[in-house]
């Protein structure tokens, strides 16, 4: 099993997750034109892609969705509420006629090698989900674009090999930055985005001696910068309720405009 960001952050997000057989894009939030080249990066094409796990409708996650699906004739998998926005977004452009594949939170499915559980994410869209990707004994997570956790997000990452997680955002940063003040109550509220610190504390919760890797992704251009991101994590983990120390794993972020390393799990 290999996973690895495209691309992830406020700007665009595109997650690969495959296996010899099976390969499953998680969001198309950059160029198509750019999706192929971390794909060729891969020794991949999209012609190779089983499927596109689409998290909610937001343009950082759908921006070359359309372009993408035309092409190739991509399955599209997201929930209902989505699944309904996406079909009005002009944006996207026509998409081939059944083409998208309804999926509910909590009920698993399966795309050749993968299972798949939904999962609910609070965030400011229809109906908006992270994915937990199984393969035999492993299994990595994606989440992003919650304003808060809690037990049933914590359950849902629990006793993964890796995961990609949010960490949008310095808190600081946020409120004496230049984003007016209805969007920084926005981000910072409930169904916005995990800043930094919540990030940490995240993790804490789901730390286990066998995982493998973490990605921090999904970082604000505005209001974040990597060396913060990942500081500000590793000192949650360190200094957190757990008995771990950020050493103890590999953390890394996930950069906007480059792919990040592939996993092998």
């Amino acid at each position: 099993m290999r996973f690895c960001s495209i691309a992830s952050g406020s700007s665009g997000n595109c997650i690969y997750v495959g296996t010899e057989n099976t390969h499953i894009l998680v969001d198309a939030g950059i160029s198509g034109k750019r999706i192929e080249a971390g794909l060729g990066e891969l020794s991949l094409s999209g012609k190779d892609v089983d499927a596109i796990l689409v998290t909610h409708e937001h343009a950082d996650h759908i921006q070359g969705l359309g372009v993408l699906a035309r092409k190739y004739g991509i399955p599209i998998y997201t929930t209902p509420g989505t699944a309904y926005i996406l079909k009005q977004q002009k944006s996207l452009g026509r998409l081939p006629e059944g083409i998208f594949h309804e999926i509910r939170e909590d009920e698993r499915f399966t795309i050749k090698d993968f299972t798949v559980l939904p999962f609910t994410i609070p965030h400011d869209a229809a109906q908006p989900v992270g994915f937990r990707v199984e393969c035999q004994e492993k299994s990595v997570g994606i989440a992003t674009d919650l304003g808060k956790y809690n037990e049933y997000i914590i359950d849902r990452l629990t006793g993964l090999d890796a995961v990609l997680l949010e960490a949008n955002h310095d808190v600081n940063m946020l409120e004496v930055g230049p984003y007016p003040y209805l969007l920084k109550m926005r981000i910072l509220g409930d169904r916005g985005h995990l800043s930094n610190e919540n990030a940490g504390k995240l993790l804490c919760r789901i730390l286990h001696d066998q995982m493998k890797a973490i990605f921090l992704g999904h970082l604000s251009k505005e209001n974040n910068y990597e060396a913060l991101a990942y500081q500000t994590v590793c000192s949650e983990v360190t200094m957190g309720d757990n008995p771990y120390k950020a050493g103890d794993f590999r953390i890394a972020v996930a950069g906007r405009d480059r792919m990040s390393e592939v996993v092998v799990l």
